[in-house]
């Protein structure tokens, strides 16, 4: 499909001898020549702009989205596209050789509460898998840098393989990772739209396993027992990474009680259940599965490195998955890329992958556009 070339000249600064201005560096690229098209949507901040790093998606990588039906939507959607773009771009400079084997939560430009509630902008995870400079976004896409260390007078340019995804709401999340119990549970206390709007937030979300070991015990549960156990796997006002995690640590919970953190044979535990997919980013924050329910009754429960026991005594697993009725099988894998991989936090499977979604806020509506499963859908 074709787009209407859009000026950049709005991007234009005075060039140094020595490197060129953003402008001019795009556009002597014969890798970015979709970038340029959309360059007069980045911020107009970038006219000023230095000590930046900008993570540029090669043609290949727009041609990838933009020919989808996913793409054939965004075209029509300026604050999606201009969300997309200003996800893109770090506050700071970061050469490839600054970014090591352990993974760095690092701050974009992406502010727009529309799209983010995160203080300090929305975070990409900077890592090195082997030889490979990777950068994860929501739902765990993982973009490799193809072309690094490109100088421009505001800062550096890395081009890669695949667009970045828009981290997604907390319950759009769950969905797409087919963590389908815990949407499910959400959507029954009344808590999605809680949780969603909450800013700056870590969530322990139990995977479906979890939920299915205690199905004798959460039949019996009220809605107001089961909103309080759903509240003790909410931290607000507190984004912690993984990197943020230290053994030892006690954190208070949205339901009042702490929860205690461990690490033992280079496994991080909350409480008794164990960190099995860590750091999957959310527009309001960071979310870690885990692989058991956590029960506010039960909170010096300590972990045990070999086998997770039901926080619940007495629990026996159920037949089914509970709270599942009504919530979308999803269609494809947590992750993905040009390059396929796992990072710190692809240690499990899920399901499902993205391109961006803006979050739920207000009277704005939100969409969800998957990257690839080249779905628009909207919830």
């Amino acid at each position: 499909m074709q787009f209407k070339l859009l000026s950049v000249a709005a991007l234009a600064a005075t060039a140094s001898a020595q490197t060129m201005n953003l402008t001019a560096t795009l556009m002597n690229n014969s890798m970015l020549h979709n970038l340029t098209s959309f360059a007069s949507l980045l911020p107009s901040s970038l006219q000023m702009a230095s000590n930046i790093t900008i993570l540029a998606p090669s043609d290949a990588a727009f041609s990838a989205l933009l020919n989808s039906t996913a793409g054939m939507a965004l075209a029509n959607n300026t604050a999606a596209i201009q969300a997309i773009l200003t996800y893109h771009i770090l506050n700071g400079t970061y050469y490839a050789s600054n970014v090591t084997s352990n993974a760095t939560f690092v701050p974009t430009m992406l502010s727009d509460m529309t799209y983010s509630n995160v203080t300090g902008g929305q975070r990409v995870e900077a890592i090195t898998e082997g030889m490979n400079v990777t950068f994860f976004s929501g739902l765990l896409q993982n973009a490799t840098v193809v072309q690094a260390n490109i100088n421009f007078t505001g800062g550096v340019i890395h081009v890669i393989d695949t667009v970045l995804t828009v981290p997604q709401t907390i319950a759009a999340t769950a969905e797409a990772a087919g963590l389908s119990a815990i949407a499910g549970a959400l959507t029954d206390t009344k808590l999605v739209d809680a949780v969603d709007n909450m800013m700056d937030v870590t969530v322990f979300v139990p995977n479906n396993a979890a939920f299915q070991a205690i199905g004798s015990a959460v039949g019996n549960l009220s809605m107001a027992q089961l909103s309080s156990i759903l509240e003790y796997h909410v931290i607000n006002g507190t984004v912690a990474y993984s990197t943020d995690l230290m053994s030892g640590m006690m954190i208070k919970t949205m339901n009042g009680n702490n929860v205690t953190v461990s690490m033992m044979n280079g496994s991080y535990f909350v409480n008794s259940a164990k960190v099995v997919t860590p750091d999957v980013l959310v527009a309001n924050g960071v979310v870690h599965v885990i692989d058991g329910v956590l029960n506010p009754n039960a909170t010096t429960l300590t972990a045990n490195p070999t086998t997770t026991m039901p926080a619940f005594a007495g629990a026996t697993s159920g037949s089914d998955v509970p709270f599942t009725s009504g919530i979308p099988t999803p269609t494809s894998a947590l992750g993905g890329g040009a390059a396929a991989g796992a990072s710190s936090a692809a240690m499990a499977s899920s399901s499902s992958a993205g391109a961006w979604a803006p979050m739920r806020t207000g009277a704005v509506g939100a969409a969800a556009l998957f990257g690839a499963g080249a779905a628009f859908m909207n919830v």
